[in-house]
């Protein structure tokens, strides 16, 4: 069984978003894509559905947070490298995203995190294979009996 992941997120500029994620490098699939929506693919498995507040609003009864004012989710995407992730960060901030907080440098994990322009929040990272195998308690551990 393949799953594919949709994270939903709402935008008050649907055109704002496309352009953003575009400079991300991430595709727009135009068949998913309308007045409403944005489709974009992040990878083969990976979409994110950019709605806009109306339509957002025709899936819940909740308020819907403003991602400018409040945190609901922070997404998280992994990278091959720390050379990826400050790539990936650079085209962020060349696209118009914000950098919320400096990088978070564990050794084992490095991560930095951007602001599309709405304000959500994503974090790309990159953790030593070895770590994500073994988990970062016993991985350090090692580290430190060399």
């Amino acid at each position: 069984m393949t799953t594919q992941v949709f994270i939903n997120l709402p935008t008050v500029d649907l055109d704002r978003s496309k352009e953003f994620f575009s400079g991300l490098g991430w595709k727009i699939e135009p068949n998913f894509t309308d007045e409403n929506a944005a489709c974009v693919v992040i990878d083969e498995n990976i979409y994110l559905m950019m709605l806009t507040h109306d339509f957002f609003a025709t899936f819940t009864d909740k308020p819907i947070a403003d991602p400018a004012t409040s945190l609901q989710v922070q997404t998280a995407l992994s990278c091959d490298s720390r050379q990826d992730v400050d790539a990936m960060l650079e085209k962020a901030l060349a696209a118009g995203g914000k950098e919320p907080r400096p990088a978070q440098d564990m050794g084992f994990m490095y991560s930095r995190d951007f602001e599309d322009p709405d304000g959500n929040w994503f974090s790309i990272l990159w953790m030593d294979p070895k770590a994500a195998e073994q988990g970062p308690e016993a991985f350090l551990s090692e580290q430190q009996e060399k």
